[in-house]
């Protein structure tokens, strides 16, 4: 049995841990809640509460404070991020990493035994480019609130997907539609969650620092500048997409609902696909396993409709999986379950809620051997 032995979660870009009702982890942390003591793992499983797209010295400063606050001074820690998370948590166990943090960063720092990445961008994503533009906050906060607005309600009104499709097909938008689109998702919240919501976007407009550092060149700088710490096991999830054709269609089902926002997720796969190979260098036996797992050759174009899969690999990959960015954290397409799983986009890889299972399982089991020893 390891001893206490505590796992946070860190929720990535523009995420909404903060919100109340949009659980942006709810089903993982059930799942471990479970999975982690059957593997002899007794401690907290807590969310990091971030700053949406605050620069990652900044985001890893409060994981480090979220260290801090864990009972049990001498329990030991492992940390979980998704997408722009797992860039947080790397940073925080950097060697000789200086943050903006009112607590000993070193000493938090010593406690981790594993950083668990899941669908990061360790080699950046094209698609903050799209953000990080004069166009980009708009299109940032109207993305953002309609993943609020799809979890809580189960999907979004018809005529919004098109439109968000068609804006992000073009990269652009007639002047106000942005606004328009804002305004319309907004109405249908009560008066406390649409001031939780304007708090939130607050946030985003005061700081995106983020977006610049998710860049393939921004991820540059930052690989340069942060190293593994000795002692601490490093692992991956590689989440990838079925790339758009008649198969992810026939795959996102006959809804005409899954079709409109297929088209929405096929817009983000292909900005996610113009990744130049050399930005990503990862060893050539992780890219054989990758194209083993998959049964088919992984290439710089391949994605999960958000970020790169070959961007997705730092240290021991715990699994590869068809799934797209937000799957693997549970939003897929599982209505009937209790709680449900609510998709965001039908982007037909057909993951399910067994496959979902599986991986987290195996998430807890390379946590558990880590806060073994």
């Amino acid at each position: 049995m390891a001893g206490v032995h505590h796992v946070l979660l860190v929720p990535g870009f523009f995420g909404f841990a903060t919100l109340g009702e949009f659980a942006y982890f709810a089903h993982v942390r059930d799942l471990l809640a479970e999975a982690l003591p059957a593997a002899g793992v007794k401690g907290e499983i807590q969310v990091v509460h971030t700053i949406p797209t605050a620069s990652l010295s900044r985001r890893a400063a409060l994981l480090a404070e979220s260290v801090a606050k864990l009972g049990e001074r001498n329990g030991t820690v492992s940390v979980v991020g998704h997408s722009s998370g797992g860039l947080d948590a790397r940073l925080l166990v950097s060697p000789e990493a200086r943050l903006p943090a009112e607590v000993d960063v070193e000493r938090c720092a010593r406690r981790v035994r594993a950083i668990v990445t899941v669908a990061t961008p360790h080699f950046g994503t094209p698609l903050a480019h799209t953000f990080d533009t004069l166009f980009g906050p708009q299109l940032l906060k109207l993305l953002s609130v309609s993943t609020m607005y799809a979890l809580r309600a189960g999907r979004l009104p018809m005529g919004v997907v098109l439109r968000l499709a068609r804006i992000f097909r073009r990269r652009t938008a007639p002047a106000g539609v942005v606004d328009q689109l804002w305004r319309q998702l907004l109405q249908d919240f009560s008066a406390d969650r649409r001031q939780s919501i304007e708090d939130f976007f607050g946030q985003v407009g005061a700081d995106r620092d983020l977006v610049t550092q998710i860049t393939p060149a921004g991820t540059e700088l930052f690989n340069a500048a942060t190293r593994d710490r000795p002692g601490v096991r490093y692992g991956c999830v590689v989440t990838r997409a079925r790339p758009p054709g008649l198969r992810s269609f026939l795959g996102a089902g006959i809804d005409p609902y899954a079709h409109a926002t297929h088209a929405l997720f096929v817009a983000l796969y292909r900005i996610a696909s113009r990744t130049k190979p050399a930005r990503v260098t990862i060893p050539r036996e992780a890219v054989a396993a990758l194209s083993r797992a998959y049964r088919k050759k992984v290439d710089a174009r391949a994605n999960d409709g958000m970020v790169p899969t070959l961007s997705q690999v730092w240290g021991e990959i715990i699994r590869a999986v068809w799934a797209d960015h937000h799957d693997v954290i549970g939003h897929f397409h599982h209505p009937t379950h209790v709680p449900p799983h609510l998709d965001w986009v039908a982007s037909g890889t057909g993951f399910t809620r067994e496959r979902f299972e599986a991986l987290w399982r195996d998430v807890a089991a390379f946590i558990a051997g880590a806060a073994r020893g």
